[in-house]
């Protein structure tokens, strides 16, 4: 969305907080939208590439475009599912959001067709992260016997694990339908709950702390400073290091970059390749 002026020869985001597979969910910008959006900055970026090319008074080396050539070598991640799963917990029963996953995994797979054909060839795809472990749900979802041994939710788990469990085998699917392509499937949810089970050892406070907004019978964003019976939020607190989650949401910087460390290296992928094997790796598994 910040295209002007902006170097796109390193990769472009199509990604918004809040994002969900499917309509309706927490921002308008579902993945739908977001293919769209790319389909539109590779026809428009390759005519101007052509353009460029005809005009032998400026010099590709200083333009920002992708070379055509590069749609089919570049990397594409997918991070996405957990808004579809924590939008369905507030608006829908258990047995609803369970029921939903076939058709979010569906309408993903979906989508991987569609950039397939548009030349996409090398795919990185995250699975769903323990859901039921984020501070805002543990504080309004928790109830006596629905907590595991880490105080996190267990539907909510239980349900991100569902989905997890069928985007495995969706992938599986999709490697038989789509020969040209590499998918590595990413299991970003045990680095993340590994991360929230061991967080004394690795020098955080409980993991339910976080360190800036209120949650407690006021959604008060982070930075936006409030008092509520006497009591200042909104202000981050001293250490955001000493905290796994940073506003009852979202990772801090510190837990984000342990989670990174994880994963990219390959050691929770399927098949077990780094980042930087992604586009290269021949396994047919």
């Amino acid at each position: 969305m910040d295209s002007i002026g902006t170097n796109f020869r390193h990769g472009a985001n199509f990604a918004t907080g809040g994002s969900s597979v499917r309509p309706p969910g927490f921002s308008p910008f579902n993945l739908g939208i977001q293919i769209s959006q790319f389909i539109q900055f590779k026809a428009r970026t390759t005519t101007l590439y052509n353009q460029l090319s005809l005009n032998r008074r400026i010099p590709l080396s200083i333009s920002n475009l992708p070379r055509p050539a590069e749609f089919s070598q570049a990397l594409y991640t997918f991070d996405i599912g957990q808004n579809d799963l924590g939008h369905g917990f507030q608006t829908m029963s258990e047995k609803q959001v369970r029921d939903s996953i076939p058709d979010i995994v569906g309408e993903l797979s979906k989508a991987i067709h569609i950039l397939y054909k548009e030349g996409a060839r090398f795919f990185w795809i995250h699975n769903t992260g323990p859901l039921g472990c984020l501070p805002y749900n543990v504080i309004y979802g928790k109830k006596p016997g629905n907590v595991d041994k880490n105080g996190c939710v267990k539907a909510q788990n239980e349900a991100a694990m569902e989905f997890n469990k069928q985007l495995k085998n969706k992938i599986t699917w999709l490697r038989t339908q789509l020969p040209f392509a590499k998918f590595t499937y990413v299991d970003v949810y045990s680095a993340k709950y590994d991360l929230i089970s061991n967080a004394k050892k690795l020098g955080f406070v409980d993991p339910f702390n976080f360190c800036c907004g209120s949650f407690y019978g006021y959604h008060i964003n982070c930075g936006k400073k409030a008092i509520v019976n006497g009591t200042v939020y909104g202000n981050p607190c001293d250490h955001p290091s000493n905290h796994i989650s940073w506003d009852g949401i979202h990772y801090s910087e510190t837990a984000s970059m342990l989670v990174s460390n994880r994963i990219l290296n390959g050691s929770l992928s399927d098949p077990p390749v780094s980042i930087q094997d992604a586009c290269h790796h021949q396994t047919d598994i």
